[in-house]
């Protein structure tokens, strides 16, 4: 099995930055893309960042230059540090990665547990 295991939420006023941090382990041969969604209440799931394994990026419009998402593919890792945040930026982030598990097995999602970000004075 893989497991994808988050860090780095937490509470911060508007304007702040927080760092969300998520590794990826177990039986893993390869990880395609990697990225974070996030789901506010009462709103569907959104993709918030995305990243494949040779770097191209892609992000919501609302984060764009506010936000950055990096990996680590020695450390099967994905982070995203996020900057000037807004109270609309309120959520459960979510880390989502694409692995195969052996070189003959379709890749298929996994998904973190979440972790909370809240942005309020």
């Amino acid at each position: 099995q893989v497991q994808l295991v988050e860090s780095g939420g937490g509470l911060v006023q508007p304007g702040g930055s927080l760092r969300l941090s998520c590794a990826a382990s177990g039986n893993i041969f390869s990880i395609n893309a990697m990225g974070w969604y996030r789901q506010a209440p009462g709103k569907q799931r959104e993709l918030v960042a995305a990243i494949t394994s040779g770097g191209s990026t892609n992000y919501a419009d609302s984060v764009k230059g506010r936000f950055t998402i990096a990996r680590d593919n020695a450390k099967n890792t994905v982070y995203l540090q996020m900057n000037s945040l807004k109270p609309e930026d309120t959520a459960v982030y979510y880390c989502n990665a694409v692995v195969r598990i052996t070189v003959i097995t379709n890749p298929r999602n996994y998904w973190g547990q979440g972790t909370q970000v809240t942005v309020s004075s």
